[in-house]
C-alpha cells in the first residue's frame, strides 16, 4: 500500500487541506474508488476505510492479482466534514457538480480538477454517492445515461437494482457523467444512507465492492456472508413518487426495502400541536420501497417515498 497526497492547499486559518489516496498493486490502472465528497457522507468515508483495511490485508496475503492498480480516495472534502457541513464550508458549493474541474478556477473547481486528474484513466470507477434529499435507499448501483453506460458490468456488484438516470443539463458536471465521457466505466454506489456506520447494509456494501473486484479479476476474494442478487435494471422514471399534501410530523410504518401493497398505509402525518392524525399516506401501487424520507418533520408536497 502506498499513501500519497493527491492534492494540497494551504489555509491561513486552519490546517493544510489534503486529499489522500491509497494505492494497491502495480500495473494497469484498473479501479478507482472515491468516497465522501460532501461533509455529511460519513458512511461513504467509513466504507472506504474498511476497503483500505481489507485490501491491505489481502496485499499482505498475496491475494492481489498482479498487473493491476487500485486507487482508493476516502475523502475529498475533510474541511466540511470537520464542521458537519454538507457542502464546501466557504461558499456552499458542491464539489460533485464541478467536474471535470478547472485548476485556475474557484476553490471547489480546483479540488475537482486535482481529483479528476488523479482518478482519470482507470478502467472502472466507483463513487460512493448520496442523494440530494435526505432519506434511506435500497442499496443499488446508479448510472448516468451518457450513451457509454455499461449495465451488464454494473450487475456484477450483485445489488438488487441497477438504476439508470437521464441527466439534466446541469448534471453534466457530475463525476459519474465525466468519468464515462473520459472512457471510464463509472458506477455510483448507494449504500442506503449517510450518517450511520452500523448495520447489515453497510457491511454488505463493503462485500459488494470486493465481489465486483473479484469478478473483474483484480483480487482473489470469496465471501458468502452477503446476499448476491440478480440485479433488476430499473429506469429512474419508472419509480412512483409518493408525496404528502400536508405538513406535520411524519410517522412511518414502512421503510426502505419493505414490500407494500396498493392501498396499504405507509405513514401518517401528525399535527405537531394537537397530536391528531392529519392524514394517512397509502401506497398507490404494489412494489418495494426504493426510497424513504428519513426526517421526522415534513413540509407540504415532500416526496416521502419512491416505490419500485
Amino acid at each position: 500500500m502506498k499513501n500519497e497526497i493527491i492534492f494540497r492547499m494551504e489555509s491561513p486559518f486552519r490546517d493544510t487541506f489534503r486529499i489522500q489516496g491509497f494505492r494497491f498493486g502495480e500495473g494497469e490502472k484498473s479501479l478507482a474508488l472515491v468516497g465522501a465528497m460532501r461533509g455529511n457522507e460519513i458512511q461513504q468515508q467509513y466504507i472506504c476505510s474498511q476497503v483500505i483495511n481489507r485490501l491491505a490485508a489481502l496485499e499482505k496475503e498475496g491475494r492481489l492479482v498482479p498487473g493491476h492498480e487500485i486507487l482508493v480516495v476516502p475523502s475529498a472534502n475533510p474541511f466540511s466534514m470537520n464542521i458537519e457541513k454538507r457542502f464546501w464550508a466557504m461558499d456552499n458549493t458542491d464539489i460533485n457538480r464541478m467536474f471535470p474541474g478547472y485548476d485556475q478556477g474557484e476553490t471547489t473547481q480546483r479540488i475537482a480538477a486535482a481529483l479528476f486528474e488523479a482518478i482519470q484513466g482507470y478502467t472502472y470507477g466507483i463513487q460512493l454517492a448520496s442523494f440530494y434529499v435526505p432519506g434511506d435507499f435500497v442499496p443499488h448501483v446508479r448510472i448516468t445515461r451518457t450513451g457509454y453506460e455499461d449495465t451488464a458490468t454494473a450487475a456484477l456488484f450483485g445489488l438488487p437494482f441497477v438504476c439508470l438516470y437521464k441527466p439534466l443539463p446541469f448534471d453534466t458536471t457530475l463525476l459519474n457523467y465525466n468519468w464515462q465521457i473520459w472512457n471510464t466505466k463509472a458506477f455510483s454506489l448507494y449504500s442506503g444512507g449517510n450518517d450511520t456506520v452500523e448495520g447489515k447494509d453497510v457491511a454488505d456494501c463493503v462485500h459488494t465492492i470486493f465481489r465486483f473486484m473479484h469478478r473483474r479479476g483484480l483480487i482473489d476474494y470469496t465471501d458468502y456472508s452477503s446476499p448476491d442478487y440478480n440485479s433488476r435494471l430499473l429506469d429512474e422514471e419508472e419509480l412512483v413518487s409518493v408525496r404528502t399534501p400536508v405538513s406535520g410530523i411524519l410517522y412511518k410504518m414502512k421503510h426502505a426495502c419493505d414490500v407494500v401493497k396498493k392501498g396499504e398505509v405507509m405513514a401518517s402525518v401528525i399535527d405537531p400541536y394537537y397530536g391528531q392524525v392529519l392524514m394517512e399516506i397509502q401506497a398507490p401501487t404494489n412494489g418495494i420501497v426504493f426510497f424513504a424520507h428519513n426526517k421526522s418533520l415534513v413540509l407540504q408536497n415532500t416526496v416521502v417515498y419512491k416505490i419500485a
